[in-house]
């Protein structure tokens, strides 16, 4: 076996990995459920290799991230459920379906035209998924077609809200929630309002007494956030990374400028602190802001 820049090649070592008396001892023992955590670690890993503009950890990340693509198809032909050419079939007729103004005869005039477009084909698919389901249902209810454990787990939803996936990030859930409630006219259409609700939130907050009450005002916080963000566009979690790596720039900063001075950081005082950090917000921008607060 030797690499490949064709995609077969990688097919074709997962199969090896899984073959019953020949393949991996550790791959063999695996199933949908354990690749869970490696898939989540790898995309990850990914944002973090785009983040730090690393070009050769995100041309092996991305290697990794395909491998679970691979995995679980790997894992569905073995079940019977489908095989990576119809992964590959099924999302290059999405992205043409998708794209009429791309593949097609239809034309959007913006990105924001463009996005609306591709909603209402996304809405028509989920019909015709939730359809296609219901007959599958009826077929192994009246004995026509068998019933396995990947029969049905979805049927039982019955709330719009369901259809949003509970393992997502926090952030993007609350934002993914607020999406799915807007559909039916659930929100404000107005930023006035959620900035309102939010100092009734951080009220809410500052008069909690206990430690369950403090946790649950948080997310009401959070939730409101994400909300406004929403509102301007504004995708949380991406603001909020956006916010820790230049923490974590600016405290770098802080760590140099100490060691210039032959400091240790634990040794200061949380006013030395301070100066240290504003030196550092101030290599990268005019205005300082405090670190505190």
């Amino acid at each position: 076996m030797q690499p490949s820049r064709d995609m077969k090649r990688l097919v074709e070592i997962m199969s090896a990995l899984r073959a019953p008396d020949t393949g991996c001892p550790w791959d063999l023992e695996q199933s949908f459920d354990t690749i869970i955590p490696y898939t989540i670690e790898e995309t990850f890993e990914v944002v973090d290799a785009i983040e730090r503009r690393d070009p050769d950890d995100l041309k092996e990340e991305l290697g990794d991230l395909l491998l679970q693509v691979v995995y679980y198809s790997q894992l569905a032909a073995e079940a019977g459920l489908f095989d990576f050419e119809d992964v590959v079939e099924g999302i290059t007729r999405k992205m043409i379906r998708r794209h009429p103004h791309v593949f097609g005869d239809t034309d959007a005039r913006s990105a924001r035209s463009a996005k609306g477009q591709w909603e209402r084909i996304k809405a028509e698919e989920k019909r015709e998924r939730a359809e296609a389901r219901a007959v599958r249902l009826r077929a192994e209810l009246d004995g026509t077609a068998e019933r396995s454990e990947w029969s049905g787990r979805n049927e039982a939803a019955t709330s719009l809200l369901d259809t949003v996936p509970g393992a997502l990030p926090a952030l993007t859930l609350a934002r993914k929630l607020q999406e799915k409630a807007a559909t039916v006219g659930f929100d404000w259409t107005t930023p006035e309002p959620i900035i309102a609700k939010l100092r009734e939130e951080t009220a809410e907050f500052e008069a909690a007494s206990t430690s369950q009450e403090r946790s649950d005002e948080l997310g009401d916080l959070l939730f409101t956030l994400v909300n406004l963000g929403r509102r301007y566009e504004i995708d949380p979690d991406s603001a909020l990374r956006g916010t820790v790596a230049k923490f974590r720039d600016r405290f770098r900063l802080m760590e140099v400028a100490a060691d210039d001075e032959n400091l240790r950081l634990a040794d200061l005082s949380l006013d030395e602190l301070e100066a240290l950090w504003v030196r550092a917000k101030r290599s990268s921008q005019p205005e300082a802001e405090s670190i505190i607060g």
